[in-house]
C-alpha cells in the first residue's frame, strides 16, 4: 500500500514575522465526538474499582501478612536497617492502600507506625509491645472488618494507639526538638 505524500509545509510571510504550518497526518485518523456520546471517565474509573473490588480483602490481608512477617523477623532477629525498613515499607504500603480498598482505620494504624519507626530514635528501645499492638490491631481490622460493630470500635483503636505512640515519641524525643513538630501534626489519615 503506497503512502500518500504529505502535505508541504506552508511559511506565510509578514513584515515583522513568519508563520509555518506544518501538515498534521493525525488529522485523517482523528474522528469527531458529540459530547453525549463521551464516557465519563471518573464513572468508568468507579466501574472498574467496583469489579476489583472483591479483591480488596485478599490484597489487605497479604499485606498484613507481610507486616506480621517483617514483625516476626525483628522479634527473631532484632533491628536492623532492613528490617526496619520493611517494617516501615509494609506500614507505609497498608497506609497508603487502607482507604482504597476500605480500611480507612488500618490505614490510621499504619500511620501511626510509620511514625514509630520513623521518629524513635533507638528503634530497639521503642517498647515492643507498642509495635505488637499496632501490628495485632491492623491484623484484626483487617480480618474483623465486615462485622457491622467493628467500624467505630476499630477507629477508637486506631485513635488510642496514635494517642499512646505520640505520648512515646514526645517523650523519646524531648531532647530532638526537630521531630517534635513532625510528632504533634495531625495525622493525615482518617480513621473510620
Amino acid at each position: 500500500m503506497a503512502k500518500e505524500k504529505l502535505a508541504e509545509i506552508k511559511v506565510k510571510t509578514f513584515s515583522t514575522h513568519h508563520v509555518i504550518t506544518q501538515p498534521n497526518p493525525l488529522r485523517k485518523v482523528l474522528r469527531r465526538v458529540d459530547e453525549r456520546d463521551l464516557d465519563d471517565p471518573v464513572a468508568r474509573a468507579e466501574q472498574a474499582l467496583a469489579g476489583l473490588s472483591g479483591e480488596f480483602k485478599n490484597w489487605m490481608l497479604i499485606e498484613a501478612d507481610r507486616l506480621s512477617a517483617a514483625h516476626a523477623s525483628i522479634l527473631k532477629n532484632g533491628f536492623s536497617e532492613k528490617a526496619a525498613e520493611e517494617l516501615f515499607r509494609a506500614a507505609h504500603d497498608i497506609k497508603g492502600d487502607a482507604a482504597t480498598f476500605g480500611y480507612p482505620s488500618a490505614g490510621a494504624a499504619a500511620e501511626s507506625l510509620c511514625r514509630i519507626v520513623e521518629h524513635a530514635p533507638e528503634l530497639d528501645k521503642v517498647p515492643s509491645d507498642l509495635i505488637a499492638h499496632h501490628i495485632n490491631a491492623i491484623q484484626a481490622i483487617v480480618r474483623e472488618r465486615t462485622k457491622l460493630d467493628t467500624a467505630a470500635m476499630a477507629g477508637e483503636l486506631s485513635r488510642q494507639l496514635r494517642g499512646v505512640a505520640d505520648v512515646f515519641l514526645t517523650h523519646a524525643n524531648r531532647d530532638r526538638p526537630e521531630h517534635l513538630e513532625a510528632i504533634l501534626a495531625p495525622s493525615i489519615v482518617p480513621a473510620e
